[in-house]
């Protein structure tokens, strides 16, 4: 099955990107048919910036894409490229991985994916 994960709110402050990317890691566990994109926009594109440092004990969105993203051929990180420029990203600002991406792929990644989960 193949599940489109569209996370819009900042990587810290709430749960909610955390909350994603725990559900992203556990399809990915559950079966090795299962393939996930995570799209992320808005605020969640500082998310998939290099370098993050949090607490001991703290999650680290980072860290968490990165484990995603071992999943070669079942997993991509896909970022708002408008979304990007808006708050001066640019891919030199990102860890490896993610891929700068438009809403034309976020239609076309919409129409063929199987579930539709939006955080």
């Amino acid at each position: 099955m193949h599940f489109l994960i569209i996370i819009n709110d900042t990587p810290y402050g709430t749960e909610r990107c955390y909350n994603a990317l725990r559900l992203a890691t556990a399809l990915l566990k559950r079966s090795e048919e299962n393939q996930v994109t995570v799209f992320l926009m808005a605020d969640a594109v500082g998310g998939a910036q290099a370098g993050q440092k949090t607490p001991d004990g703290f999650f680290n969105i980072e860290r968490m894409l990165k484990g995603i993203l071992t999943k070669k051929g079942r997993s991509r990180v896909l970022l708002c490229g408008t979304c990007m420029d808006a708050r001066g990203m640019t891919e030199d600002h990102l860890m490896p991985g993610p891929e700068r991406s438009t809403m034309d792929e976020l239609a076309e990644v919409t129409v063929n994916a199987d579930q539709v989960l939006v955080f």
